[in-house]
């Protein structure tokens, strides 16, 4: 990947930053953009001390894991405290949403998949997406190998299971572009599945939701109880939504609009994404350091699981550069 894609990410970011503002940008306290070409190391660092910190904080949309590597970096790599931001992340569960938090004032900054920030923003939310971060999403539906449903046409009358919560989205737009209505239960049954693949594993669905890097990855460290071994890839069917054709876009940072719009928040916001995108170079260029951090920060699930999620991660935030041809 070329390292002119940082510059890019940060040029979007600064872009959105000033449509939702309708000025301009101009860091006082920050170290300005790596140039096309230029590496982490090469990126200029803060000329002068901070003469304080301000302290802002971030709602991640989950718990602790390598899906939000690069703002555990960030943090441990000192990039904020360079940007003179004293930042403190917070961690998600299942009764947090993020964009509730910001919207109320309890953070500055959040995580969350676009369409989910942008369905609260119709509801009325005071809340503009900033910086764009999974440029792909890591979506798919997983079924049994000897199910054969390849194709969502195949999903009429079958149970598909979804987590809900605005995590349906992808799911229901193919289906409805394969001309099946989600909310007819007479076309097809739509399951509420827990965060986990239990459901699958029991067969009590036929297509269960997840994510490349997560619950994919349960799938394949699961015993299969007939054979005493893990099971493998060709044990299951993947549907890519990015390859049906219904992908969104999924983790981006968002805040409140009106807090942007307030005098030197829009700086704050441009040196937040500035650390952040560091945070995620780092991590690309030192993925089992970046795994580290995040085991030092506690997360739920193990160390191999934690690689596998940053893998796929990385894959998700760079893509190869046919997709910028």
């Amino acid at each position: 990947m070329k390292k002119k894609t940082f510059g890019l990410l940060l040029l979007l970011s600064l872009l959105a930053l000033l449509a939702a503002c309708g000025g301009t940008a101009e860091p006082t306290a920050a170290p300005t953009a790596a140039p096309s070409g230029e590496t982490t190391e090469t990126m200029p660092e803060e000329t002068a001390a901070c003469a304080t910190l301000t302290p802002v904080s971030l709602q991640l949309q989950w718990f602790t894991q390598s899906q939000f590597a690069g703002y555990f970096a960030a943090d441990a790599q000192g990039f904020y405290e360079e940007m003179c931001l004293d930042v403190t992340i917070l961690q998600g569960a299942v009764e947090i949403v993020p964009q509730q938090v910001v919207a109320s004032g309890q953070a500055q900054f959040g995580i969350a998949w676009l369409p989910k920030m942008l369905a609260s923003r119709e509801q009325g939310a005071d809340l503009v997406s900033i910086g764009q971060v999974f440029q792909r999403s890591g979506t798919v539906q997983v079924g049994w190998a000897d199910s054969g449903l390849e194709n969502v046409e195949d999903w009429a009358g079958k149970r598909v299971g979804t987590w809900g919560f605005g995590n349906e989205f992808e799911v229901f737009a193919a289906l409805r572009q394969a001309g099946i209505e989600p909310d007819d239960p007479s076309q097809v049954t739509v399951i509420q599945q827990p965060f986990d693949m239990s459901l699958l594993l029991n067969r009590e669905l036929d297509m269960a939701q997840a994510e490349t890097y997560n619950e994919y990855a349960q799938l394949l460290e699961a015993t299969n109880p007939e054979t005493g071994e893990l099971y493998q890839p060709e044990d299951f069917i993947v549907v890519d939504y990015n390859d049906v054709g219904t992908a969104m876009l999924q983790d981006q940072i968002f805040v409140q609009e009106s807090w942007l719009a307030e005098e030197g928040n829009e700086d704050i916001a441009t040196r937040f994404l500035a650390a952040s995108f560091k945070g995620w170079i780092y991590c690309r260029d030192n993925p089992e350091a970046c795994v580290q951090i995040v085991l030092d920060n506690g997360p739920t699930l193990g160390e191999s699981h934690m690689t596998w999620m940053m893998n796929e991660i990385n894959a998700l935030i760079w893509p190869p550069p046919w997709v910028w041809a």
